[in-house]
């Protein structure tokens, strides 16, 4: 699974359990013509994740000690506020496209390139946006469920808002000395920093599982929706008549 998908399957984990149940609507109906191979795709980054993933994010989290693990956190995240800050613009939202580009500002000076997160101490917490979000936000539907490879769970919408993202990061295009190769560390540290601050979640949801492979298929399609409405209820006229 993807750092993206992690860090939403967290949230909708969370929600989930607050709820207690979750209706049966067209929303969060499978929509997974593919379910055979993405079945297969499933077990396959299993098995990835179980071998070499799992195991150096739990050396992560054993070895490197807590304030370590949160700059390097704090420092992924400014590093990412750029696309947010797109994407918020994007989506019309110039409100949370203020406090985007407050943060970077800030937390890029007096944070120190964006090891301390100081906005967030300023009262200004950190938000996500992707272009999978915007597209939704502007009313393109999901389509239906994928399960990539290495990726993990994703749908053509949000598949196709990656590579906008690449595009909209301006990382993309500075090219020093091995640069591929700092691309590397970077998106392999943001997978392992939220595979390390999310252990226990990510194995709450597979042992409280009967099919966990239907529990991530769902998990991810709410919490995609969740976040492209920024947490607000849904819809009232969305909900079932009983």
């Amino acid at each position: 699974m993807t750092a993206a998908a992690i860090r939403l399957l967290c949230v909708a984990l969370l929600a989930a359990c607050l709820s207690g149940c979750v209706a049966t609507t067209a929303e969060n109906a499978p929509n997974d013509p593919f379910e055979k191979q993405n079945r297969a795709m499933f077990k396959t980054n299993q098995w990835l994740d179980r071998n070499f993933v799992y195991p150096s994010a739990v050396a992560y989290a054993t070895i490197v000690p807590a304030p370590a693990r949160d700059r390097v956190h704090d420092l992924l995240q400014n590093l990412n506020t750029p696309v947010t800050l797109a994407n918020d613009i994007l989506q019309g939202d110039l409100d949370r496209a203020g406090k985007s580009l407050y943060r970077f500002g800030v937390n890029s000076t007096f944070g120190v390139a964006g090891l301390w997160d100081v906005a967030a101490d300023f009262g200004v917490p950190n938000h996500t946006e992707d272009f999978g979000q915007t597209l939704g936000v502007w009313g393109v539907p999901d389509g239906h469920f994928m399960m990539l490879p290495i990726l993990g769970p994703s749908n053509p919408r949000d598949a196709t808002g990656r590579l906008v993202d690449f595009g909209l990061d301006p990382l993309s295009y500075v090219h020093i000395k091995q640069h591929i190769w700092w691309q590397a560390v970077r998106t392999y540290g943001t997978y392992l920093d939220l595979r390390a601050r999310n252990l226990n979640t990510l194995q709450g949801i597979e042992r409280g599982s009967i099919d966990y492979y239907a529990s991530v298929r769902s998990l991810y399609r709410q919490s995609r929706a969740d976040a492209i409405r920024n947490g607000r209820p849904a819809d009232a006229s969305d909900l079932p008549d009983f």
